[in-house]
């Protein structure tokens, strides 16, 4: 039934309708322990990565199990990422959810387990990525090279780097990432959801290559006709797909 509210129009507020993009937690596992710990390696060496995105828990791969919410948003908001809402979960775990100040978002969208398992064997917990974002118009540029232990991160733009990425350095960028020189360490493109994101460089031998969240380890060995040469990155239904520069 519509209800119509008498009065004048008020003069200190009017309530519209608004849309918020949310970085999405697909929780696989409801041994916070094991989340604390797998969080602070992913991002323990990156502090800024977030930066106080608000969050959507989604609880369909741990649907039924017991979550202890307080404990949940405490391990989160050190990351700097502001939880506010919670998808997926049983009757019990939403009501749970409610309770802890987190909002019911049964129409926020995240990918599907399957889409983000389909490169590598399942972790417990995997974080989403969240909307992308626009194109960057400028671009990080690195012209040392990285040693293992290093990692830079290009937030919101393109990284450049024009100097080797060693074996156990790391570049991180939100859109696009050129290595001028050998790819030993680890590249993740599109960190924050740019599915159009790419890699490339001029060696290709990488430890890890990712774009968007999809990811490829040296524990599959790049074929002849890729390693150790110039080479470009993308994602295409979800795979990564790996070509040489020159065709």
């Amino acid at each position: 039934m519509t209800v119509a509210l008498a009065g004048r129009a008020p003069a200190t507020f009017e309530i519209k309708s608004a849309n918020l993009p949310l970085v999405a937690l697909l929780l696989k596992s409801p041994d916070l322990q094991l989340l604390a710990q797998e969080l602070q390696a992913r991002f323990g060496d990156i502090p800024d990565f977030f930066d106080h995105d608000p969050l959507v828990v989604d609880l369909a791969a741990v649907a039924g199990a017991e979550v202890d919410f307080a404990r949940l948003l405490a391990l989160l908001r050190p990351y700097r990422v502001m939880p506010v809402a919670v998808k997926g979960g049983s009757e019990e775990q939403m009501a749970a959810a409610l309770a802890a100040g987190l909002a019911p978002a049964p129409d926020a969208l995240t990918p599907t387990l399957s889409q983000r398992e389909r490169e590598q064997q399942p972790q417990p917990v995997q974080a989403a990525p969240g909307p992308q974002l626009a194109p960057p118009t400028t671009a990080l540029v690195i012209d040392r090279p990285l040693r293992s232990g290093q990692q830079v991160y290009a937030r919101g733009r393109d990284l450049v780097v024009l100097a080797m990425v060693n074996p156990g350095a790391e570049v991180i960028a939100d859109g696009h990432i050129h290595v001028y020189a050998p790819l030993r360490g680890k590249a993740i493109a599109g960190a924050r959801g740019d599915a159009e994101a790419r890699i490339l460089t001029l060696c290709l031998e990488p430890e890890l290559v990712s774009i968007a969240g999809v990811y490829r380890t040296s524990e599959n060995p790049l074929p002849d006709s890729l390693h150790g040469k110039p080479a470009q990155i993308r994602l295409a239904d979800d795979k990564l797909v790996m070509t040489p520069l020159n065709t």
